[in-house]
């Protein structure tokens, strides 16, 4: 692939990488055409390559708009902007599967695929034909069953509030998650472009989208402009109108959304029809549409996991943040500077594994519980962690998602409650609107790290409550107030003698530096450490990555902080962290600091005997990019650095890569094999 960023693209055959086993037909697919070889299939056609490629400046103007480079610049270089994932998929390619299927449903340029509805003899068809790379299923699933309309009676409005804005009924919801009081500063999304993908929108004519600012709408499953639903049933594209409102709808004395005065893109990804699944490949295309003109956030409250018989569904082991084109997709949205926000599903609790649906395992998802608005857990509320190695928590935040004020989506003028992940995820994606007003260069990374940190649990986050109830002020202060230190971690400990500390900054003003300072108690005086001041930048409106060695400790426990110091003698005081010193027991691969990175990056990996060990970098495709280390090591913590460089000395493309962590114990008795994720952005 001739540009930098297709190293993002993964191994786009949804289970096992076909095109790796030799084999065109995905073995997902292979069972699904032996279980039932009677029926036609839905499946993504990958091609080989796009044929002869156009001047990229030419797509640049085509395809997309000025606002998605503008954002794309946030995350990408200058060189990079515009790429191979942007060239149109082969118009040839197009027809020759169109000549054999009929109908083509949805087109990617983004991974180089189209989906289809095929007969297995025709499955058997295109895997003759020489550009088909592999042939896959397309995901399909329901809606969670625990969702609206719990109350369609009129809820009673709050009592005198102290907000400038009359919220009506819907005040509650957004007090928990600390709205009002950017409201109040004048905050309300102006500039930031959400783009809500749900089953349709039946009902736009609603009062609260009197003020609405509508950019464009998209239905990608009966391939029109309108959103409005062709089938009559009042259920068709109620569920849209619900979020939607829940977002962005504005009626003074009834509803507020936190975004109201953003703009919006409308997309209708699902088919509400009880028969008919919900299927990824719209939802793919919509999100490839709504980059390409310029979205900032996204707003899904469906998920994929349990599809309609006959076919077979996903299960929880397959949410590993990986799998799933779905999530692939959004993970690809979000290296391309959107926010997507995505609903963590309806699933409930269960004490051994995730309930979670697709998309919502992926890691640069932002995914939402429910809770309700005095602040508990709602029963309904999916849970993680993912299947990842290790594992992931999940979901990231929690918001009101029980009694939460919505537009009816029958009456003009008629309001209901509601319940579900499903309107828990518009609140939050409108609390990202509101960082991202605030700080439109935040990145999408930075956006999720200030809606994390800053939430009520943000210290010992968990599987059922993620990092806790959202704060909007706290999130938006995060990235905004000068010199807040953020990350404060433990590094690998080389020998027992060394301790290594690191930490971040989301950006800087007037920092003279920090000086680290150490307790053998917490309960005792932190003295400072000789050769401890490490000096700050000074000013900078980007993140800033700092470490420092503590080479006088022993084995026992520690205690460290940091004196940020400004260049007027004032300073702050960090919270303290914990370390006990000892030498490891086990194998360990931990996940490299800082991440996303640019230009360099450390993977720390402990050691528990003398082993043989191996550490290389992957690209998306499993080729073999750098080789960190390929020798003997001693028992001990160790901390490679990588550059972002590959075994010829050349700068990597902006993407996703994987390292893994080979070892053999000298005597043989142990062996140890981990991979992880990292993103490289230039």
């Amino acid at each position: 692939m001739p540009n930098k960023i297709s190293a993002i693209i993964v191994s786009l055959s949804i289970i096992g990488g076909s095109s790796f086993a030799g084999q065109k037909i995905s073995p997902y697919l292979q069972a699904a055409l032996s279980d039932r070889p009677e029926l036609n299939h839905l499946v993504w056609v990958e091609f080989v390559d796009k044929g002869p490629i156009p001047q990229l400046e030419r797509i640049s103007t085509s395809l997309i708009t000025e606002k998605a480079i503008e954002r794309r610049s946030k995350v990408l270089a200058p060189e990079e902007l515009v790429s191979f994932i942007d060239v149109p998929v082969s118009s040839e390619y197009v027809a020759a599967v169109r000549q054999e299927v009929g109908n083509i449903r949805q087109v990617s340029r983004w991974f180089n695929m189209v989906s289809a509805v095929a007969s297995p003899e025709k499955i058997e068809a295109l895997a003759q034909l020489p550009f088909v790379k592999s042939i896959s299923l397309v995901a399909r699933s329901r809606r969670d069953s625990v969702e609206q309309n719990i109350d369609s009676q009129t809820t009673t409005a709050p009592a005198d509030s102290p907000f400038a804005l009359d919220y009506g009924p819907s005040l509650a919801q957004l007090q928990l998650i600390n709205v009002p009081p950017l409201h109040d500063l004048g905050n309300f999304g102006q500039g930031i472009l959400i783009c809500v993908l749900d089953n349709g929108f039946r009902l736009l004519s609603h009062e609260a989208f009197a003020s609405m600012n509508i950019i464009a709408t998209y239905d990608f499953v009966d391939h029109k402009v309108s959103v409005v639903p062709n089938n009559t049933s009042p259920a068709f594209g109620s569920h849209g109108i619900n979020t939607l409102s829940a977002l962005g709808g504005r009626k003074d004395g009834q509803l507020i959304g936190p975004a109201f005065g953003a703009s919006f893109l409308l997309a209708r990804t699902e088919n509400d029809s009880s028969e008919t699944p919900i299927e990824e490949d719209n939802w793919v295309a919509a999100i490839e549409w709504a980059e390409s003109l310029g979205v900032d956030v996204t707003s899904t409250s469906l998920g994929y996991l349990a599809y309609d018989p006959p076919y077979t569904s996903w299960t929880w082991q397959n949410l590993d943040g990986n799998t799933t084109l779905i999530t692939r997709a959004a993970d690809m949205a979000a290296a391309l500077g959107v926010v997507v926000v995505n609903s963590a599903g309806n699933n409930g609790f269960n004490a051994t594994h995730n309930t979670l649906n697709a998309p919502a395992d992926g890691d640069s998802v932002i995914s939402v519980g429910a809770v309700t608005v005095q602040g508990t857990r709602a029963s309904f509320s999916s849970v993680g962690p993912t299947t990842a190695t290790p594992p992931r928590i999940k979901p990231d935040v929690m918001a009101t998602g029980v009694n939460v004020y919505v537009a009816n989506g029958s009456v003009t003028t008629a309001y209901q409650s509601d319940q579900g992940t499903s309107v828990a995820c518009p609140l939050a994606a409108g609390v990202a609107a509101l960082i991202l007003h605030a700080q439109p260069s935040a990145t999408p990374w930075q956006v999720g790290e200030a809606m994390r940190n800053t939430a009520s649990r943000s210290s010992t986050p968990d599987n059922q409550m993620g990092w806790g109830i959202l704060n909007a002020v706290a999130a938006v202060n995060y990235l905004t107030l000068p010199n807040q230190v953020v990350g404060l971690t433990i590094g690998p400990l080389p020998n027992i003698s060394n301790v290594q500390i690191l930490w971040s900054t989301t950006r800087e003003q007037d920092n003279l530096g920090f000086e680290v300072q150490r307790s053998a108690n917490v309960t005792q005086n932190f003295i400072p450490l000789a050769n401890g001041f490490v000096p700050g930048v000074g000013n900078s409106s980007v993140p800033q990555a700092y470490s420092f060695v503590d080479t006088s400790v022993g084995v026992g426990r520690w205690y460290y902080r940091l004196k940020q110091i400004n260049l007027d003698s004032t300073f702050t005081l960090s919270n303290s962290i914990e370390v006990t010193v000892s030498l490891p027991t086990t194998f360990l691969l931990e996940q490299n600091f800082p991440n996303p990175f640019n230009p360099r990056t450390r993977i720390r990996y402990r050691v528990p005997e003398q082993s043989y060990v191996s550490l290389n970098v992957y690209n998306v495709l499993g080729q073999l990019v750098r080789t960190l280390v390929n020798e003997v090591e001693p028992p001990s913590s160790h901390e490679v650095e990588w550059n972002g460089k590959n075994d010829a000395g050349e700068i990597v493309a902006t993407g996703v890569y994987y390292y893994r962590l080979s070892a053999r114990s000298v005597n043989g008795d142990r062996s140890f094999t981990n991979d992880r994720k990292m993103i490289f952005l230039k």
